[in-house]
């Protein structure tokens, strides 16, 4: 095997630890858009129980933080559109098999979507700033360096994988 020059192994590893996580077949087993893989709209909506996040909550709880990783890469990046930003709201129950599924292979594709920009970005970063501590808007240092978002990004998906998962086994056990 060749020997990768480190802006290449950089690049790579950062590319494989958001991958790993969130599409394709991951160490773990399932991926974050394996998880998904499947779910109805109404499915993805149940809550576990009163005042618990349902699987369409932890799915665009996952596309805020991995847009705000995103715009640590990427400050020009889009602002994000849903509200409120850390758990946006879900639609409402009560729409149409038709409305919802639209609304639910919408949310997946800008899941997606954020997910293919954020790659973007850091295949366009610069490794040697790694270990920097990226900017806010109005210049002061983050507390976290480039490094720690992206390990950050990684792991964060595969804690809502997990938490997607369990809640699909809870939906599983309660139609038995």
């Amino acid at each position: 095997m060749a020997k990768l020059s480190p802006s290449t192994a950089f690049t790579t590893l950062a590319l494989t630890m958001l991958d790993g996580a969130f599409a394709g077949k991951g160490w773990q087993g399932a991926t974050l858009t394996g998880a998904l893989r499947g779910l109805s709209p109404r499915d993805a909506l149940w809550q576990p129980a009163p005042g618990r996040k349902c699987i369409w909550a932890h799915v665009l709880h996952a596309a805020y933080w991995k847009h705000r990783v995103l715009c640590v890469f990427d400050p020009a990046a889009k602002e994000f559109d849903r509200s409120p930003s850390n758990w946006p709201r879900t639609p409402d129950a009560e729409l149409s098999d038709k409305a919802l599924a639209a609304a639910w292979k919408a949310d997946l594709a800008l899941l997606k979507q954020i997910q293919r920009d954020l790659r973007n970005a850091v295949g366009e970063f610069e490794p040697s700033r790694v270990t920097d501590y990226p900017r806010t808007s109005d210049g002061q240092p983050r507390k976290v360096t480039f490094a720690q978002f992206l390990v950050g990004a990684a792991a964060h998906d595969c804690y809502h994988l997990g938490q997607i998962q369990l809640i699909k086994r809870l939906l599983q056990d309660r139609a038995s």
